[in-house]
């Protein structure tokens, strides 16, 4: 009868293991994907001043675009949360957006070396972080699932696991894009 109650209780000792184990992993994976994320963002970050000195020389009269562009990459820089980081980089993303129809009212500026490979730079950035997001969301899917399904939920409420956030399109981004002739 002992040797029932020992294997029993080794058994549940070892699910709680693995189960803490599979969560710490998980959690860390986010962490990682998250992290990805911000190299990629970083790189953008990076280059996005060498894009706006290129357009500046082009395009004088167009401060409004530029300083949007500008006041983007700095609320991202000055972000102290998940939440805020991913706003502030769709921000971002909308006023390269803009930088880049600007660039269509400049011909000059259109067929400047720097710029072109500047832009080639930013939408190859663009693709990675597309990817990084995806990437990032499947492991807070992994993990919101082990943090909600039953039993690990019960190892995840014991140790003081939670859901992670997913990254969202804005609203905004979620509308249909009108496209003018």
């Amino acid at each position: 009868m002992w040797w029932i109650i020992l294997i029993v209780v080794v058994l549940i000792v070892l699910y709680v293991i693995s189960s803490y184990n599979g969560l710490v992993s998980l959690r860390n994976k986010v962490e990682d994907q998250k992290s990805q994320i911000d190299v990629e963002l970083k790189r953008r970050f990076d280059l996005v001043p060498n894009l706006v000195e290129t357009v500046k020389g082009y395009a004088k009269h167009e401060k409004d675009t530029l300083e949007e562009v500008v006041k983007a990459r700095n609320s991202y820089v000055t972000a102290n949360s998940t939440e805020a980081g991913l706003e502030a980089d769709s921000a971002l993303s909308k006023a390269i957006n803009k930088l880049f129809a600007l660039a269509e009212a400049y011909p000059d500026l259109k067929a400047n070396e720097n710029f072109l490979d500047l832009q080639k730079k930013l939408a190859e950035l663009e693709e990675k972080i597309v990817y990084a997001r995806g990437f990032y969301n499947d492991s807070v899917l992994k993990l919101n699932n082990k943090v909600q399904m039953f039993p690990s939920n019960i190892i995840a409420k014991m140790f003081g696991f939670s859901k992670a956030v997913f990254f969202e399109a804005s609203e905004e981004e979620r509308q249909n894009v009108k496209v003018k002739f």
